[in-house]
């Protein structure tokens, strides 16, 4: 509505509505915000958790390359490590989380079958594949919370503008539009009523 709006008790009601729904609009996107930084905050959480783990992890899968480096020789794994497969079971999908489409990664997560011999091998080699492998499963599911944590925090960011622009703008001014046309409005119902007493003070005359 525009704020210059002629006072009637039509446009009071259709101001009264337009506070009502803005109000309302404020309280589902403050709503939604809070849902969304509870989301965010779950994901950094597990990050921390799963970049603890890779870095764990890592260090022990190169400390275990290192060693089968030095048992087996680096060409020798070198050539084992060209023999394991391309990773090519990863899908993703989405789901949505108040209206943010994040990403569902899937693949698959079974052990993954050796491409060696092990009488031609050391344990060093298997627990360096296992931890690699490992890592993988891990980074996997790292790439999807960060990913996700990106976009709820883009979403987060436009939530709050335009629960500010509700709060700061638009309800203000259909308060104050509200206000001006009661105000205009009962000024004129006094002076309708000042008028019908002076005309009644007039025949009483």
């Amino acid at each position: 509505m525009n704020i210059n709006t002629f006072p009637t008790k039509g446009n009071l009601i259709a101001s009264k509505n337009s506070l009502a729904l803005a109000k309302q609009g404020y309280g589902l996107m403050d709503k939604k915000r809070n849902i969304l930084i509870r989301e965010l905050m779950g994901l950094i959480d597990e990050a921390k958790e799963i970049q603890k783990q890779i870095d764990t992890t890592f260090s022990a899968a190169y400390k275990a390359l290192m060693y089968a480096n030095i048992e087996l020789g680096i060409d020798f794994v070198s050539d084992i490590a060209g023999s394991v497969p391309v990773e090519d079971s990863i899908q993703i999908k989405t789901r949505s989380v108040m209206g943010t489409e994040i990403p569902l990664v899937r693949f698959d997560d079974s052990p993954m079958e050796p491409t060696y011999a092990y009488y031609a091998t050391r344990e060093s080699l298997d627990k360096a594949r296992e931890c690699f492998n490992e890592v993988k499963r891990l980074t996997v599911r790292l790439s999807m919370i960060e990913n996700s944590a990106y976009r709820l925090a883009r979403n987060i960011k436009k939530t709050q503008k335009r629960a500010n622009a509700l709060k700061n703008i638009t309800i203000p001014t259909y308060e104050n539009l509200t206000k001006n046309i009661t105000n205009a409005l009962e000024e004129k119902d006094r002076e309708e009523f000042t008028r019908l007493k002076v005309i009644k003070s007039w025949k009483d005359a």
